[in-house]
């Protein structure tokens, strides 16, 4: 018989003083590390320069958080976008007597990440004059494995909670609530580790087939397809909140429509802007 299973972990790794690292940190910190490997081999394999690869790891960072950040802010709590714009880049907080305290960056909002990054991939394409289609599939193929530790340091965070499971099957997470939950956060997890297994045997076997911006096409259309539906077992909130369909269903569908687009359409790298030098067929 299934039963609830209690979730209380402490979110901290290590804590000296007022000073603390989380497990959340960590597994980015993972996610970073395994997407940077993959990457290195790619560029090595491809032959497009270290040079270019120290700028692409820069510029996909700074894409990725600064896009998370604000995406949060945006789309989950625009009052205090517009209240507070100085915590949505610094990790501090200010408390109700008017203090400031380092709090860490709590609030990454993945579709807001994955729109800085396709705008710091734009930027870096035009600088280095690498393809940008073959920059982006380069990014695609190692970006699952990252987005399966981060929902991973969600579950350790006990953030992004799902809807009650009405049963007594579930997850209780202890710092929320004691009613067993749908523990949304892992069931991204596994989606995105299959993904990213899937990916890799596509372009282990079949890159040379395939045209630029399929690998592009993929990882958005199976990525943002698998969150649409296990948004349905997601607590609704955000500027859609009260809706038929939440935040993360509506800022969904757009990036699964340009993922199939950049799959079917085989003439999607004929738009490349001008950044073509690097990289030709």
């Amino acid at each position: 018989m299934l039963c609830a299973i209690e979730w209380n972990p402490s979110p901290e790794l290590i804590s000296i003083g007022s000073f603390s690292v989380r497990y959340y940190s960590m597994w980015w910190l993972i996610g970073l590390a395994a997407a940077y490997v993959i990457l290195q081999r790619l560029y090595k394999q491809q032959g497009l320069g270290e040079k270019n690869f120290d700028k692409l790891i820069i510029y996909a960072f700074i894409g990725i958080f600064v896009g998370a950040r604000v995406g949060h802010f945006l789309f989950y709590d625009p009052i205090y976008f517009i209240t507070r714009p100085l915590e949505i880049i610094l990790p501090i907080a200010r408390d109700a007597a008017g203090h400031y305290h380092f709090v860490g960056y709590a609030g990454l909002a993945s579709h807001g990440g994955t729109l800085g990054l396709m705008l710091a991939l734009w930027l870096y394409a035009k600088k280095t004059g690498v393809n940008l289609w073959q920059t982006l599939d380069n990014i695609a193929v190692a970006t699952p494995i990252t987005a399966f530790c981060i929902r991973m340091g969600n579950f350790w965070n006990s953030e992004i909670i799902g809807n009650p499971t009405g049963s007594d099957w579930g997850i209780i997470f202890t710092q929320v609530d004691n009613v067993a939950r749908h523990p949304s956060q892992l069931y991204e997890a596994v989606a995105y580790i299959i993904i990213f297994v899937i990916g890799i045997a596509l372009y282990a076997t079949l890159h040379k087939k395939l045209h630029r911006g399929f690998f592009f096409g993929y990882c958005l259309t199976t990525i943002f397809v698998a969150r649409f539906f296990i948004e349905f077992s997601k607590v609704n909130n955000g500027i859609f909140e009260g809706f038929a369909l939440n935040t993360g269903h509506y800022l969904s569908i757009p990036f699964v429509a340009l993922g199939l687009f950049c799959m079917l359409y085989k003439q999607v790298d004929r738009y490349t802007l001008g950044t073509t030098k690097l990289g030709k067929k």
